[in-house]
C-alpha cells in the first residue's frame, strides 16, 4: 500500500454569506500526482478540531486524497477558540439554511483556485463526507449540487426534524423563543432558537431528506455503527432504502463516533475508525478510478 507524506494548512479562512469567518483545514499528500478531494462536513455541536477527525484526514491524505475538514459558520466556536462553544448566540441563530450556505461558499471558493489550493487538487474529483447531523445536510447539498460526484455518510441522521418531534417540546419552544440543549461534555446550557424550526418549516420538500435522496444520482456510501446509541443504525438502513443503489457498512460494535472522543489524546486511529477510514477510502478509489 502506498503511502504518501503530507502537507497541513491550518485554519484557513473564507467569510459566510452572512459575513461571519469560517475556518479550513486543508490536507494534502504531497508530491506530483491528481489527487481527488474530499470536504468534510461535522455534525451537530461538532467542529472541524474535534477528537481524532485531524487523525481521519491524515489517514485519507497519506492515501492519496485531500481532504478538508472545516467549521460551519454558526458552529459556536471561534478563531480564538476553536475547540469551546465561545459564542452561544451563534450556535443558536445557525440553521440548515446557513450550513448549506456555508457550503455554496465553500465550493465557490474552491473553483476560484485560491493561492492555497495547490494544482494537484482534482476538482473534478469532489467528494463529499458528512457525520450525523452534517451527513443529512450532506445529502441536501449533493443532490442539488452537480460538483459534487460522489457522497459518503458517517452515522448520519435520516431526519432533519430530529430536534422537535416532541410536540409539547415545539409548542414551549415557540412560546419563548428558545429551547436549551445539555451538552454532557461542556456542562453549558446551549440555546436554539426558534428560527431555526422556523427556517425548516419554510423549505418544505428541500429540507426533506427522503425525496432529495431519493432523487440523488451519483454514486453514495452509508456508514454506520451497529452500537450507535444516538442515532440507532435503524436510520442507516431507512437511508438504504430510499437509494437502494447506496452501498451499506455497517460497523459492528461501533459507536456515533468510531471510537473517538473529545479531547483526544492517542496518536493512532481508534480501531473503529480505521475500519471507517477503510470502507470509505475504498468507496472513493473505486469511484475516482471511474471515467470522468
Amino acid at each position: 500500500m502506498k503511502r504518501f507524506e503530507i502537507t497541513v494548512k491550518k485554519d484557513l479562512k473564507l467569510k459566510s454569506t452572512a459575513g461571519k469567518p469560517f475556518a479550513l483545514d486543508l490536507y494534502t499528500p504531497a508530491g506530483a500526482g491528481s489527487f481527488p478531494l474530499l470536504l468534510f462536513a461535522h455534525g451537530f455541536k461538532g467542529f472541524k478540531d474535534w477528537g481524532h477527525w485531524h487523525l481521519l484526514a491524515n489517514e485519507f491524505a497519506s492515501r492519496g486524497f485531500a481532504f478538508l475538514k472545516f467549521n460551519f459558520s454558526h458552529n459556536g466556536v471561534t478563531p480564538k477558540y476553536p475547540v469551546d462553544f465561545a459564542d452561544l448566540e451563534a450556535f443558536g441563530q445557525n440553521n440548515y439554511t446557513k450550513e448549506l450556505q456555508d457550503l455554496d461558499t465553500l465550493i465557490h471558493a474552491l473553483f476560484q483556485r485560491p493561492e492555497w489550493l495547490p494544482a494537484s487538487c482534482d476538482l473534478d474529483r469532489l467528494g463529499l463526507i458528512g457525520h450525523s447531523r452534517g451527513g443529512a445536510l450532506s445529502i441536501l447539498f449533493a443532490a442539488r449540487e452537480p460538483r459534487i460526484k460522489a457522497l459518503a455518510t458517517w452515522a448520519a441522521v435520516s431526519d432533519l426534524g430530529f430536534l422537535w418531534r416532541d410536540k409539547q417540546v415545539l409548542e414551549q419552544w415557540r412560546q419563548t423563543g428558545v429551547h436549551f440543549i445539555s451538552n454532557a461534555r461542556t456542562r453549558q446550557q446551549m440555546p436554539l432558537y426558534f428560527q431555526l424550526y422556523e427556517d425548516f418549516q419554510a423549505h418544505g420538500e428541500a429540507y426533506q431528506v427522503e425525496p432529495q435522496l431519493r432523487r440523488l444520482q451519483k454514486p453514495m456510501l452509508i456508514v454506520h455503527g451497529a452500537a450507535d446509541p444516538g442515532v440507532p443504525v435503524a436510520q442507516a438502513h431507512q437511508l438504504k432504502s430510499w437509494n437502494p443503489n447506496a452501498e451499506l457498512a455497517i460497523i459492528d460494535g461501533a459507536d456515533h463516533v468510531f471510537g473517538g472522543s473529545h479531547p483526544f489524546e492517542g496518536k493512532e486511529l481508534p480501531a473503529y475508525a480505521q475500519i471507517l477510514a477503510e470502507k470509505t477510502i475504498a468507496f472513493f478509489e473505486k469511484i475516482s478510478q471511474s471515467p470522468k
